[in-house]
């Protein structure tokens, strides 16, 4: 009987590298909070994961009938983010409040996600181990 990591691990091997990618975003957001003309962005975590679990192709073209489609995990694709301040004059759109918040419950999400992979695969040694 073989072991079918997607089926043992759930969505929650996903779910770690689409909250990673979005760390990144806001990490990036929070350092030109005063940047003159940066524009905040963010990712749409839902279509990340539904990218990711979907199996559907990262977008490479096939040049040769032999090559072999990219399908997996795709990386997230940033959108600017509609701005919840007016403008101060710089056209900046970083609410540095806003992305600290975000950055924050990203944070909990991921060490959720972490923890949640972590027990599957606690759970796996024990039932490879006979316990």
């Amino acid at each position: 009987m073989s072991i079918s990591f997607d089926k043992a691990l759930g969505i929650h091997q996903h779910t770690v590298g689409a909250r990673a990618t979005r760390a990144e975003t806001l990490a990036s957001n929070l350092a030109n909070v005063n940047t003159p003309g940066f524009k905040a962005k963010d990712v749409d975590f839902s279509r990340v994961l539904q990218s990711a679990t979907s199996g559907a192709n990262v977008g490479l073209n096939r040049t040769n009938g032999r090559h072999i489609t990219a399908s997996g995990s795709a990386s997230g694709e940033q959108l600017y983010r509609v701005p919840t301040q007016p403008d101060s004059g710089d056209g900046n759109t970083v609410d540095a409040q806003l992305e600290q918040n975000l950055f924050m419950q990203n944070s909990i999400e991921y060490q959720a996600s972490l923890d949640f992979l972590g027990s599957k695969f606690k759970n796996l040694t024990k039932a490879l181990k006979g316990e």
